[in-house]
């Protein structure tokens, strides 16, 4: 799960929903302020990335999660993603998708996106 602890200029904390909510190795796709996301549960660790697969307009939401490895591999054309980098760990994309920052507070996972 990543958390910095500090805000990045210009953005905002929005709240996405109840932890109890997603299941353990499991993603569901939200939008919040214009930005598509990937909200990504591994065990108890939450993880964001943008839902878009940088190879194709396909959700990443909808992919398969490997826990060990901590990707989520586009269903459409098996590109797999770093749930903690946003970078492809497979072809065919070779670009990486953004990735945001994630906290879990009373049980609600916020994230921080850009106003």
């Amino acid at each position: 799960m990543s958390d910095t602890g500090e805000r990045t200029e210009g953005a905002q904390m929005i709240e996405i929903g109840p932890l109890a909510e997603l299941a353990p190795d499991s993603a569901r796709r939200v939008d919040v302020d214009g930005h598509r996301l990937a909200v990504i549960r591994i065990g108890d660790d939450v993880y964001v990335i943008g839902d878009e697969c940088s190879h194709a307009d396909y959700s990443l939401a909808e992919g398969e999660i490997d826990s060990d490895d901590k990707t989520i591999e586009c269903w459409k054309h098996g590109s797999a993603f770093s749930v903690e980098t946003g970078e492809p760990t497979s072809m065919p994309a070779i670009k990486p998708v953004p990735v945001y920052t994630v906290r879990v507070e009373d049980g609600v996972i916020h994230v921080e996106v850009s106003s």
